[in-house]
């Protein structure tokens, strides 16, 4: 895939996040489908998170700092460690949205950057800047999968006794 068309996607899956998360209810808004799996909060949590600490920050550390150690992340145990489930969900999902535009201008407007950088991570291997960028993409999709398949349990949820079936099967 060419660089501009997954910047493109990236940009644009901004306006998608925050659709997705529209219309959420109060109740929905801390809802588990288990107590293993994350709320709508963490989840938008996790996304800003991943936003300024990991895709952003890695890809620039690779095209302009390369050979430098990548700062450490911890995704699944910020959850607990910065409380997400304490978080404010409006204003988590407006500074994602704050944050994506940031990294959409960002990226369009890097001056011929070298996407073949690379950095030699611990256990992914070796990464260079556009698998990176591509990887980026590649995490929204599944987070949009995600928040997709919570509004569907919540719904078969609160839907109960009947059946959804009838819209075709999950």
């Amino acid at each position: 895939m060419d660089i501009n068309e997954l910047i493109s996607k990236l940009g644009k899956n901004g306006a998608v996040f925050e659709s997705l998360f529209k219309n959420i209810s109060k109740d929905q808004i801390h809802w588990k489908p288990s107590e293993q799996k994350w709320s709508m909060l963490e989840i938008a949590c996790h996304l800003l998170d991943e936003e300024k600490e990991d895709f952003r920050q890695r890809i620039d550390f690779t095209l302009h700092k390369p050979g430098e150690q990548w700062p450490p992340i911890n995704p699944h145990g910020w959850v607990t460690v910065r409380d997400y489930a304490g978080k404010n969900f409006e204003e988590t999902v407006s500074t994602l949205h704050i944050e994506r535009k940031k990294s959409a201008e960002w990226l369009n407007g890097l001056k011929n950057p070298n996407w073949e950088n690379s950095y030699q991570h611990p256990v992914a291997g070796e990464l260079n800047a556009k698998q990176l960028l591509a990887n980026w993409l590649a995490h929204d999709l599944l987070h949009i999968r995600q928040i997709t398949a919570m509004n569907f349990m919540y719904l078969q949820e609160k839907s109960s006794p009947f059946k959804l079936d009838y819209a075709g099967n999950w």
